[in-house]
């Protein structure tokens, strides 16, 4: 019941400010997010590729009012590129990016995003990684395909996130499951109205195991975003059945969540690339984390209480 208010508070600049200036937040804060600069994610990276694992990495913010910001968005990811040149991470490295951030609610955001998004494209290619672009909530999907169609006629390897609790994934799953895409599968971590998303847990929980099997049985590559272990052992199920090798298909969990798992899953011979977050502008990434599960809440409540 406190998912949906939690949702409603990441868009609050009041609730921003008061979490920002809370004494306990910066400790939680760490725990999801990676770090603030490129320098700082650059040994995370580093150590999980020693430990096997890969990851995709996020320039967290989404509050883009001006063309300049996207363009700012933009340099940020070239800049880690770089970074992950420098180091020959390339490999072991993609990125996730918000189309938010590259302009998309902007004036002419669809031609916006597109041209800020494909140089980030361009060069994650050139050192020999790729790029998903990441769902946000169900206004923008449309254009999100449309710049992923585009994308992948130059950069086939492009990936895209559905998101399970939306009535309308099913079809995009279908649509997309074809041969050379890269598609990750995550339940959803915006408020949606019932008009177009289911509210049960349950029947979210149902449509992800439906939305799976599409995926397995397609001729693409599966993204599997969950830390639930029963989808886990269930993605696991359809692979076998599917005719699946390890190496095709992946399971993707967020940094600083069952770190334990990571490696149990990457021990047992399966990809595992942990979704690792950075950057300043890190609060609506934040409360979305304490939305989809109330232990993060009470992590972040008892961090308040222990601080003041």
């Amino acid at each position: 019941m406190l998912g949906p208010v939690i949702l409603a508070a990441s868009r609050s600049d009041q609730m921003r400010r008061f979490v920002s200036a809370a004494p306990g937040t910066k400790q939680v804060v760490d725990r999801f997010i990676a770090g603030e600069t490129v320098d700082q994610v650059v040994p995370i990276i580093t150590d999980a590729a020693d430990k096997g694992l890969e990851v995709t990495l996020d320039v967290v913010g989404e509050d883009i009012t001006t063309p300049e910001q996207a363009a700012a968005a933009r340099d940020a990811y070239l800049e880690l590129i770089e970074r992950l040149k420098d180091l020959g991470l390339g490999a072991k490295a993609e990125m996730s990016v918000k189309l938010s951030m590259f302009g998309q609610a902007l004036e002419g955001g669809h031609e916006l995003a597109l041209a800020n998004v494909r140089p980030v494209v361009i060069a994650a290619a050139a050192i020999g990684t790729t790029v998903t672009l990441d769902a946000e909530d169900h206004t923008t999907l449309d254009s999100m395909f449309a710049i992923h169609e585009e994308l992948r006629k130059d950069f086939p390897q492009t990936g895209c996130v559905i998101q399970s609790y939306l009535f309308r994934t099913e079809e995009d799953a279908r649509r997309l499951a074809a041969a050379g895409s890269r598609v990750r599968i995550v339940k959803g971590a915006y408020k949606e109205p019932a008009e177009v998303a289911y509210q049960d847990k349950a029947e979210i929980d149902k449509a992800y195991v439906r939305i799976m099997r599409i995926l397995m049985e397609g001729d693409g590559y599966p993204m599997i975003g969950s830390h639930d272990p029963r989808l886990i052992s269930i993605a696991q199920e359809l692979a076998h059945r599917a005719g699946r090798k390890l190496d095709e298909y992946e399971f993707q969990m967020l940094y600083g969540i069952r770190s334990d798992e990571h490696l149990r899953l990457a021990a047992e011979g399966h990809r595992m690339r942990v979704y690792t977050a950075y950057g300043t502008d890190w609060y609506g990434y934040f409360m979305r984390r304490l939305a989809e599960k109330p232990a993060n809440l009470l992590f972040f409540a008892r961090s308040i209480l222990t601080k003041g």
